[in-house]
């Protein structure tokens, strides 16, 4: 898209839009993003200074994540009936097949997030962008059978050119602009669209214990609170409400299980749908066409 200073869509207040509803009437979709990501010892990540390679104290915690955290989100979800919608550097699918077997078998979906995160898209040249975002979705769907229809650029970035590489590679839904409650639809040059879907700042636990340093039991709370208020306004039109979380983060010991007290404080309310991001997507799509 042209730079610009809106998005490619019109500002639209919530309470003026048509009515979405959801299947089976639910009053939220709740969908669980897992970023599962890939940090080579050869490189610094985008967003953690300029150390000296290797950096062990930084890279080992996250591998411990795709060692043994992710095992414990697959366990814990799995349980309580949550599948994942996965914003996976394709790297992953390379190093580390074994996750993905274990996703596929819980029915997960796979959501492009470049090739690691060590790479951000408005980091690299131009001519770059586009290639690395075609490798990343076809060496996901090479490993795991599936074509990415979503993606997630690593830290959120993007390019004005971002959108139309995306929707060139049939890409369908994008998790990066964080500014509803519900999906909406871009519409770039020539009529091309995209939808957003909803993805978090805040439901996040990067931000959350990173930054804000709370607490697993203020995590806990803080999801919550916040299905609380999207469930009550829920009942007048459809919201969406993700909770990303990170392997290395939400997987330790020490914080598992109050990730799945709220998981559990959720999947008790009737009115909840327990969506991927496609689900979304294509309910979303059906909606559209019958406005």
């Amino acid at each position: 898209m042209d730079p610009r200073d809106y998005g490619p869509f019109p500002y639209s207040p919530i309470h003026t839009r048509p009515k979405i509803t959801w299947p089976g009437d639910a009053r939220v979709a709740v969908w669980v993003v897992p970023n599962i990501e890939y940090f080579s010892l050869q490189e610094r990540p985008g967003g953690y200074g300029a150390g000296k390679v290797p950096d062990v104290p930084m890279w080992g915690p996250r591998d411990y994540g795709n060692r043994v955290g992710v095992f414990r989100l697959m366990e814990v979800m799995s349980r309580l009936g949550y599948r994942g919608s996965v914003a996976l550097n394709s790297d992953v699918c390379l190093h580390h097949p074994q996750i993905i077997e274990a996703g596929n078998a819980l029915g997960w979906e796979w959501m492009g997030h470049n090739k690691t995160n060590t790479q951000r898209l408005n980091e690299v040249p131009a001519e770059m962008e586009g290639p690395i975002i075609a490798e990343a979705l076809a060496t996901i769907e090479r490993v795991s059978g599936t074509r990415p229809t979503g993606w997630l650029g690593s830290g959120l970035q993007e390019t004005w050119n971002t959108l139309d590489h995306l929707i060139d590679n049939c890409v369908d839904y994008v998790l990066d602009w964080c500014n509803d409650d519900q999906p909406y639809e871009m519409t770039l040059a020539a009529g091309r669209k995209i939808l957003s879907v909803p993805y978090s700042h805040e439901i996040n636990d990067k931000p959350a214990f990173e930054k804000m340093h709370v607490s697993p039991g203020e995590f806990r709370d803080m999801i919550c609170r916040s299905f609380d208020v999207l469930y009550r306004e829920g009942a007048a039109s459809g919201r969406v409400m993700c909770i990303a979380v990170h392997p290395y983060l939400t997987g330790l010991s020490h914080r598992i299980d109050a990730f799945a007290e709220a998981l559990a404080y959720i999947a008790k309310h009737q009115g909840v749908w327990l969506p991927t991001g496609a689900e979304i997507t294509a309910s979303f799509r059906t909606q559209l066409v019958a406005a």
